[in-house]
């Protein structure tokens, strides 16, 4: 997951503002999911994703545990 992370935080998908880069705990999948709902991709880079993963179904709906910061202590919560 380090590794997956670090790479994310490596590449600019598209933007002129920082909307391209990605976040530092983000996985390479939420962030396809992402730039793909702000218009920013394609669909297809997450589709390749969710084939890969086939056993996992939409795998890259892992966004929205992101988004919902479900993966994070307690003690972080606001």
């Amino acid at each position: 997951m380090a590794l997956d992370q670090a790479a994310n935080c490596m590449i600019r998908i598209d933007g002129d503002d920082n909307a391209g880069w990605g976040m530092a705990d983000e996985l390479l999948s939420a962030r396809a999911w992402r730039c793909h709902l702000q218009g920013l991709i394609s669909d297809r880079l997450y589709r390749a994703i969710d084939a890969l993963f086939f056993w996992q179904p939409a795998h890259c709906y892992a966004w929205l545990g992101e988004f919902k910061r479900a993966q994070m202590p307690g003690a972080y919560w606001l």
